[in-house]
């Protein structure tokens, strides 16, 4: 049987370089992810996030396809799997955190 080496090890055996360099792509991964890499990510089925929803699998396979899709349908979707949708404005001087409405203050 192969010897296995706990992923802690590895990581203390990687240079600074290495290491910054592998957070930075998992990072830059987690940034741009599409829907249906989220959900999977998220270990759950379309079938599951459908009934979930209150809509057949066909509409959430529709829904991961789209290129443009209501804030409203992405905050329930994202909801949905257990998370929160936040979306920001960002500028060269910072970034601000938009309300999409159904925050509360």
């Amino acid at each position: 049987m192969p010897k296995t080496t706990k992923f802690s090890e590895l990581r203390a055996m990687m240079s600074p370089e290495a290491r910054a360099e592998a957070r930075s792509l998992a990072n830059k991964d987690l940034k741009e992810m599409p829907l249906h890499e989220l959900r999977a990510a998220r270990h759950l089925t379309q079938q599951q996030l459908a009934q979930t929803l209150d809509m057949t699998q066909a509409a959430v396979s529709q829904l991961e396809q789209r290129t443009d899709v209501y804030l409203s349908t992405l905050e329930n979707f994202v909801e949905a799997m257990g998370g929160r949708l936040e979306m920001y404005a960002v500028f060269p001087d910072g970034r601000v955190k938009l309300g999409l409405g159904r925050e509360a203050s």
